[in-house]
């Protein structure tokens, strides 16, 4: 090699070389040969051979030993004793089989997911089968067979919500879908996030969504973990009263403006202290839909895959995919398991939550946990609810009570706690069929 020329090889090696240790990866067949050649025809050391190639001196000898036995089909390419992604065969029948009952689910017009779960169907072959696939490869299988859709890439919302600490924002939602084919009809999944560690506290399934449903998550996480500094929710008529949309409402006075009239849920919620955000569309909640999302996937696939057919099978399906959520899942967000998220948070003091006190003069939980309405006491000590009369222990006739009612499920009753000027007068269970027309549970 002429002088000139090798110098301009060797100022294109340079440029070319890389960190990757593997020589096949920084170099080419060609380039080696060329290094081999200039050595043994001593142009070159072979400190300097070793520095331009990359390698230790035992590589560098097993190089030039093989290129000496057979120059002509010398050769640094790298080749696999073993093909790649190769995977048993009756990994490969499971793949498609899963993949054809993801299809069915997707295509079932009263399912609420449209689209494919390749991580679920890992999670499936390992717990079911302990088969270890990797998504890549199920995804290949899954377009090779035409069970693939494109990603739709969705307009990201520029409305977000950031929090630096526990208990600064809860993110509080509803949704309805037919959960549970065997039941025929669409239920409701209530759920409650916090915004900073992303942890699921509150998920139940209820047949219907209603005030007091709602009521009874806000109790739930309040009593486990405390009063949160905000709560942001939706604009349904349960958390606002909205004016021409909620004419419908017992509670409500017709003539008043949008926010003039607290819900009975809102109620609850001022007498804590706790202040309430309304997204302004479903794209501002995008938080709270991503583990809605999870939870979606997952609780309609598992439904099928255990062929559940109950709710009480179903709630506890959802407690064990909380749980998982909670403990095991990273947030692809925070890159952090949220229970672990929160606690770290908990320990180092970021923490808004505050301990959970009854407030005065209530005396009960069901005094503030509840639906509450008035009535103004008759000359007879009674008031009138749905046509019935009700006696009042100790009520003072022609001015107003508060009735605190709440259902008892077990008995088919309500409980009705009789409050006048801040006094508690007594209580009365009376049968729930009596209030079906006005209350619903």
């Amino acid at each position: 090699m002429y002088e000139r020329e090798y110098n301009i090889y060797l100022q294109l090696t340079l440029i070319h070389m890389s960190n990757n240790k593997q020589i096949h990866k920084k170099l080419s067949t060609e380039q080696v040969i060329t290094i081999l050649e200039n050595y043994l025809s001593k142009a070159i050391d072979l400190n300097t051979a070793l520095e331009y190639l990359g390698i230790q001196k035992s590589r560098f000898y097993e190089l030039l030993k093989s290129y000496k036995q057979d120059p002509n089909s010398f050769s640094i390419e790298y080749k696999r004793r073993k093909p790649t992604r190769k995977i048993p065969p009756y990994a490969e029948e499971l793949i498609i089989k899963l993949l054809k009952k993801e299809k069915q689910i997707i295509e079932n017009k009263n399912n609420p997911v449209r689209t494919y779960n390749y991580s679920y169907i890992k999670d499936v072959l390992k717990e079911d089968y302990n088969i270890d696939v990797s998504v890549p490869t199920i995804i290949d299988r899954a377009k090779k067979y035409g069970y693939y859709h494109e990603i739709k890439i969705k307009q990201i919302h520029d409305r977000e919500v950031l929090t630096n600490m526990i208990g600064e924002l809860i993110q509080h939602d509803a949704s309805h879908h037919m959960w549970l084919p065997s039941l025929n009809k669409r239920i409701c999944l209530i759920t409650s996030l916090d915004d900073y560690s992303r942890q699921i506290l509150y998920a139940d399934f209820v047949e219907k969504e209603t005030t007091f449903a709602h009521i009874t998550a806000i109790k739930s996480v309040f009593l486990q973990y405390g009063l949160p500094l905000k709560y942001y929710v939706d604009q349904h008529s349960v958390f606002r009263y909205v004016k021409n949309r909620d004419k419908q409402s017992i509670w409500c006075n017709y003539t008043k403006f949008t926010d003039d009239v607290d819900t009975q849920w809102k109620k609850i919620m001022n007498k804590l202290n706790v202040e309430v955000i309304y997204a302004l569309s479903p794209q501002a909640k995008g938080k709270i839909e991503r583990p809605y999302r999870w939870l979606q996937d997952r609780i309609v696939r598992m439904v099928y895959r255990y062929n559940i057919k109950s709710l009480y099978k179903l709630r506890e399906m959802l407690r064990k995919l909380v749980y998982k959520y909670n403990n095991e899942w990273i947030h692809s967000t925070t890159k952090q398991i949220p229970v672990i998220r929160y606690e770290t948070a908990y320990g180092e003091g970021l923490n808004l939550f505050r301990p959970f006190k009854l407030p005065s003069p209530y005396t009960h939980l069901d005094d503030l946990f509840c639906l509450t309405i008035q009535r103004r006491v008759n000359n007879y000590r009674k008031i009138s609810l749905n046509g019935i009369e009700i006696s009042v222990p100790n009520g003072n006739i022609r001015e107003i009570v508060e009735l605190k009612i709440v259902p008892n499920p077990q008995r088919n009753t309500l409980k009705i706690r009789f409050w006048q000027n801040n006094i508690f007068l007594g209580s009365q269970e009376l049968p729930k069929k009596l209030f079906n027309s006005i209350f619903q549970f």
